[in-house]
């Protein structure tokens, strides 16, 4: 099976085509109206500073289902006490800046380059991307990026300077927009971070099926992206 090349026309491949690893295709650009296609697809770009784009649409995606979300004693705790000061859409660029330079386990360097930086900064811009961000002391010590569509809000990345950071402002992330009517968090691969929080594995057809019927409904997170 060959992997499909894209061009300046604005369409993907049936996902069905993709390769075993989820491989679907390669080429085209970043543009806002690419991406925005791409997410309502259920595909998503993944790939290395000097390889051309890749598009992703695995056949198994881990998920979080908002009411299957795991939060520690420890994090309880944590967020009880209010050790992080926790906003959304403030500083989108620091998020996603932050997120490019942290250092992966088993990676050689990273894929969020600057073509993506500026490509998401872009969706920020129109309102489709968002970002959470983890304050302590008036300094960002950890955040998250993604896109925001409908009751659906596809993660990218997050990071943390300090311990559970991260976990802080994603809890806080999916509780508060539970409590508005989001139906799934969209993590893309398997990480062992996400999985302790509660995301699971999901089949490609029924994750397609819900994001099929998220692109009719209006979105939920306009009015909620405001310090917390």
């Amino acid at each position: 099976m060959s992997v499909y090349q894209l061009d300046k026309k604005l369409i993907f491949p049936p996902v069905e085509s993709s390769e075993v690893d989820g491989l679907l295709a390669y080429g085209g650009d970043l543009e806002p109206s690419r991406l925005l296609l791409a997410y309502r697809s259920g595909i998503f770009p993944w790939y290395s500073e000097n390889d051309p784009i890749l598009w992703w649409c695995p056949t198994s995606r881990f998920v979080l289902y908002p009411g299957k979300l795991k939060a520690s004693d420890t994090m309880r705790q944590l967020l009880k006490k209010q050790v992080f000061n926790i906003s959304f859409n403030q500083n989108f660029k620091a998020v996603i800046e932050n997120c490019s330079s942290k250092s992966r386990p088993g990676q050689n360097g990273t894929w969020i380059n600057q073509a993506m930086i500026d490509a998401y900064c872009k969706l920020y811009e129109i309102g489709v991307a968002k970002s959470v961000e983890v304050w302590s002391g008036g300094e960002l010590v950890g955040g998250l990026y993604g896109i925001a569509l409908g009751k659906c809000f596809f993660g990218e990345s997050m990071f943390s300077k300090v311990s559970n950071a991260s976990k802080a402002g994603f809890i806080t992330f999916v509780q508060h927009f539970a409590s508005k009517g989001l139906e799934l968090v969209d993590c893309q691969l398997h990480t062992p971070h996400l999985e302790s929080l509660g995301a699971e594995m999901l089949r490609r057809d029924v994750f397609l099926a819900i994001v099929a019927k998220n692109n009719s409904i209006d979105s939920i997170f306009e009015q909620g992206f405001t310090n917390v």
